[in-house]
């Protein structure tokens, strides 16, 4: 297996919306974007899979002297051959990538946050920067594609928070502020479940919203000469913003059951949005 076939089958065994933007980009992006997305797996999943916080710690230590082999030319895992070229052909800074691994490791040092100020950082480490890193993979010629890609991965951070709240939960972490939770009147521990109260589905609603207008507020900063290089990240936003809708039809139970598309229906969103920018780019 090479590096690249171990990353193709990294992002399409996780069954993530992601994985559906990938499908339209030019063979070269994609196998970029796809080993910076195993990338990311890699080291996410050594938080939520390792039992242990000290081996946690020390995987984490190992993937930032891998990064350091990765820019040294000498890696070693299959996603650090796979990455290698990437860092060079697209240029992406290796402090950036360090700091998605300063991220993951913010999950051993802390499981809340006192509020969304503290939240928002740990949402740029681990969603804002590899959005960045995904624009400069995707192309743009205006500055101002940076900010967009970095707001839209702080709306699907916020998305993914709300959808997993009682997952994340029963893992003992709560990304809700705390402050937030006590506006609501709501326990830390009544995100475990298993019913939504009136007042949970206040505060679900009131991050719900938080996500719209991130969503809303990046589409307005993508410069229309970009959107084209970066439909993919518009296909991840159409799913994504079709899950959050999911969960406000359904009332918001996101305690009572996760909230989750078809393959096809994400297939299909891919490619309607595709449709839809090409029409675009030939007006």
């Amino acid at each position: 297996m090479t590096p690249d076939d171990y990353c193709q089958q990294k992002a399409a065994r996780s069954g993530s919306s992601f994985y559906y933007s990938f499908l339209f980009l030019p063979p070269e992006r994609r196998r970029a974007i796809t080993a910076l997305y195993a990338f990311c797996r890699e080291v996410d999943d050594v938080v939520d899979e390792c039992r242990d916080e000290f081996i946690a710690r020390q995987k984490l230590a190992w993937w930032r002297d891998e990064l350091a082999r990765i820019y040294a030319g000498i890696p070693e895992h299959p996603v650090g051959h796979a990455l290698r070229p990437v860092v060079e052909a697209f240029d992406l800074p290796q402090e950036q990538l360090l700091e998605i691994v300063d991220g993951m490791q913010m999950d051993l040092d802390q499981s809340s946050y006192p509020s969304y100020r503290e939240l928002k950082l740990y949402c740029h480490r681990v969603a804002g920067v590899v959005g960045l890193l995904a624009a400069e993979i995707f192309g743009y010629q205006d500055r101002h594609t940076r900010r967009y890609a970095e707001t839209l991965g702080l709306a699907f951070q916020l998305t993914n928070i709300l959808r997993d709240v009682r997952e994340d939960a029963s893992r003992g972490r709560v990304y809700i502020p705390l402050d937030e939770l006590e506006r609501f009147g709501v326990a830390p521990a009544e995100l475990q479940g298993p019913e939504t109260s009136p007042r949970l589905r206040e505060l679900f609603t009131f991050q719900a919203e938080r996500a719209r207008g991130l969503y809303r507020e990046a589409h307005a900063l993508l410069p229309e000469a970009d959107r084209y290089n970066q439909r993919a990240g518009l296909v991840m936003s159409a799913i994504y913003e079709k899950v959050l809708e999911r969960i406000g039809q359904n009332g918001y139970r996101v305690l009572e059951r996760r909230t989750s598309l078809p393959p096809l229906l994400k297939l299909w969103l891919a490619w309607k949005t595709i449709r839809a920018e090409r029409r675009r780019r030939k007006r």
